[in-house]
């Protein structure tokens, strides 16, 4: 039989110019007219490590690494490595009237890390965690009710959805799932309220929140645990984004010395190339789920176990330790914060620089001199948040910098980078925040030209 030529790389290359006309025609064609509008639209041809690399050659540092799939940064040999074997192998893969081996494998290493539980259940994404844990939570315990924060993101599928208060992701896809109620990060009083009716099946939580890079105060997580388990109710840590690593531990909640019933994992457990979820959870929850034979599969997912994934979780793991990622994390962290806090005497809208390894919110607000209020006001009335834009668009377009804000209507510009960056990799985020902040601080100038054009583009689009 013969078969068209599928050299997918040459297929990429000679289509590569074509790439915003491909998605405009079939795929998200505002995400296009965004991209085009901030000057992002520059065509990236090659990813390795932490840098990016544009169609004319030019090196960036990519601090947003996927929304944190990066970890080990893009196309790590060892992860190709261990993908090529399996594809090799010709391994029974999804037989689904089988058990997988590699899954085995990969959940006995993940438990490793946080041997207070005892149980894995695989999913496809962070989402998809999400649902699997407010099923497991409601059929453990037989209530209903799940508790979660003001200004937490958990995903976009209807369970996950349904704990955000984000209207902006949430509107106009009503009515979400019922019994859901939100309460105030750091509001242990808030928190007990809610969990004192006994209905509440599960308290769900980041423990550093991903929109803004909000940190606990060090009581928060102890005592929201402690409420938890006086009523009855089970503590889910949701370390999608702060997991893996990230923050300088294996787990966020490592920090406080906090022992969840149940932890999803996600994102770079994926190694950036083959999607895969975790969740972590006691035995007591999950053989309360899957309690006998007839049983067995009242929650599963399709393609959750498939070999791909399950080689690229174990070979992410192998790096990261092999490597020292976790303690390069928490290391380059101090310096990137450090350097950036010492900034904050000398720009007056530059307010906090805070974080855990390299989860890192650099927060601008209000300034008071007379001449930068009135500029800051113009912008903040025309698009709440849209002072950051005249953040990250210099740092991507003028020191090659790729940043993202740290949500709607944010005032924060969130750090996100490969856990692999390396010292001259924090002097080029030093150098580069430095040169931006103090031209936004000039008015009139170059940036604020920028602003006037991001201005009427919100008056163009409220119109």
């Amino acid at each position: 039989m013969l078969y068209p030529n599928l050299d997918v790389s040459k297929m990429f290359h000679e289509r590569e110019a074509e790439r915003s006309a491909l998605h405009t025609r079939y795929l998200n064609e505002q995400l296009v007219k965004v991209l085009k509008t901030i000057g992002y639209d520059v065509g990236f041809k090659r990813g390795e490590g932490q840098y990016l690399f544009d169609r004319d050659g030019a090196r960036y540092l990519d601090l947003l690494s996927g929304f944190g799939v990066f970890a080990i940064g893009r196309n790590h040999p060892v992860l190709r490595q261990a993908l090529k074997s399996v594809l090799d192998a010709d391994l029974p893969n999804l037989v689904q009237m089988d058990v997988s081996t590699l899954a085995g494998i990969l959940a006995e290493r993940l438990l490793q890390r946080a041997p207070y539980l005892e149980k894995v259940f695989f999913a496809n994404s962070g989402t998809e965690c999400v649902e699997a844990a407010i099923k497991f939570a409601r059929g453990a315990t037989g209530r209903q009710g799940i508790v979660y924060c003001d200004h937490a993101y958990h995903g976009l599928t209807y369970g996950s959805l349904s704990l955000t208060d984000d209207n902006n992701f949430r509107g106009g896809f009503g009515p979400l799932l019922q019994d859901c109620q939100v309460v105030p990060f750091n509001d242990l009083d808030a928190l007990e309220r809610a969990l004192s009716s006994r209905q509440v099946a599960a308290f769900i939580v980041e423990p550093v929140q991903g929109k803004g890079v909000n940190i606990p105060n060090d009581d928060f997580l102890p005592g929201a645990a402690a409420l938890c388990r006086r009523y009855g109710t089970l503590f889910v840590a949701d370390e999608i984004q702060s997991g893996m690593g990230r923050t300088g531990r294996f787990l966020a909640v490592e920090h406080w010395n906090v022992e969840p019933d149940m932890v999803l994992l996600s994102k770079s457990l994926s190694g950036g190339h083959v999607p895969v979820g975790a969740v972590l959870t006691r035995k007591a929850v999950f053989d309360k789920i899957f309690s006998r034979m007839d049983r067995a599969v009242v929650h599963g997912s399709t393609f959750a176990k498939n070999d791909l994934a399950m080689a690229a979780g174990i070979a992410t793991l192998e790096v990261m330790q092999a490597e020292k990622l976790i303690e390069n994390a928490e290391q380059r962290g101090n310096q990137i914060r450090d350097a950036l806090s010492a900034m904050i005497p000398k720009y007056e809208m530059l307010k906090e620089v805070r974080g855990k390894g390299l989860m890192i919110g650099v927060e601008f607000g209000p300034p008071k001199s007379l001449r930068l209020k009135a500029a800051w006001n113009l912008l903040e009335t025309a698009n709440k948040g849209l002072f950051c834009q005249l953040i990250t668009v210099p740092l991507f377009k003028d020191e090659k910098i790729l940043t993202q804000v740290a949500g709607h209507a944010s005032h924060t510009v969130k750090l996100l980078p490969s856990l692999t960056v390396t010292g001259d990799d924090c002097k080029w985020i030093e150098r580069s925040f430095d040169k931006v902040i103090a031209a936004s601080h000039q008015v009139p100038g170059a940036i604020w030209s920028l602003g006037k054009t991001l201005i009427d583009n919100a008056v163009r689009k409220s119109a």
